[in-house]
């Protein structure tokens, strides 16, 4: 188990840019951050800024042009295509806005998907964040069946019962109203704290932002305090 303290993420000199030819734009321009085990930190930035680029990268989504991205003391940019999609299986987690539910599932299944590819199932654990999620009620239904609010917490909760060192969330909130979004965020902060887990997550929002232990601000490409 990595201590507290310990560098989980750490992104080095990376660069990226989008476009060819004279519609080329540089996005990162030599990012350096580093994010500690346990801790919370949101990212922030204007729109087109490379918020979502750059936490695309760290999940080895994308390819950076230069630089290297280090996963739990593996460099994510060496790694092929089935090495990254092995890394997203056992150690870090993604949560988008758009909730990426799986509709022939129910939320029992749901919850239980990332757990069973990391061969970490754990029906106790899968039990126990569904009921702190408010899902034990709803554990049947499809996601069709569930408000945004509900489907976002089945998203959360099949990302935490894989037990990942590090999640990257994007704009997880983004598609829920301010209240229903403030709670949600409230449940996943609760949970990523007692488990000990890393988050990094993209945020528009300032006050959504000061919820997190730090916050980390993108513009022009670079990452400034």
């Amino acid at each position: 188990m990595i201590g507290k303290g310990v560098g989980v993420l750490t992104l080095t000199n990376i660069t990226k840019s989008w476009g060819q030819g004279d519609a080329r734009q540089q996005v990162l321009r030599g990012i350096d951050f580093k994010l500690a085990a346990g801790q919370s930190c949101a990212l922030t930035g204007e729109s087109g800024s490379g918020k979502s680029t750059l936490l695309h990268l760290a999940a080895g989504l994308d390819d950076a042009e230069s630089g290297t991205i280090i996963l739990d003391g593996q460099d994510v940019t060496a790694l092929n295509d089935a090495g990254r999609a092995a890394l997203r299986r056992t150690t870090v987690g993604v949560i988008f806005q758009q909730f990426n539910l799986i509709p022939s599932l129910n939320v029992a299944a749901n919850i239980a998907f990332q757990a069973r590819l990391a061969n970490r199932a754990d029906p106790a654990w899968a039990d126990a964040l569904a009921r702190r999620l408010g899902l034990s009620e709803h554990l049947r239904k499809y996601p069709e069946q569930l408000s945004g609010g509900q489907q976002q917490r089945v998203a959360i909760g099949r990302t935490l019962a894989a037990r990942p060192k590090l999640i990257l969330a994007d704009e997880p909130t983004g598609n829920l109203d301010e209240d229903t979004g403030t709670r949600v965020l409230d449940l996943m902060l609760e949970l990523v704290r007692e488990t000990g887990t890393t988050l990094l997550m993209v945020t528009h929002s300032g006050r959504l932002a000061d919820l997190l232990d730090r916050r980390a601000h993108l513009e022009r490409g670079r990452i400034t305090p």
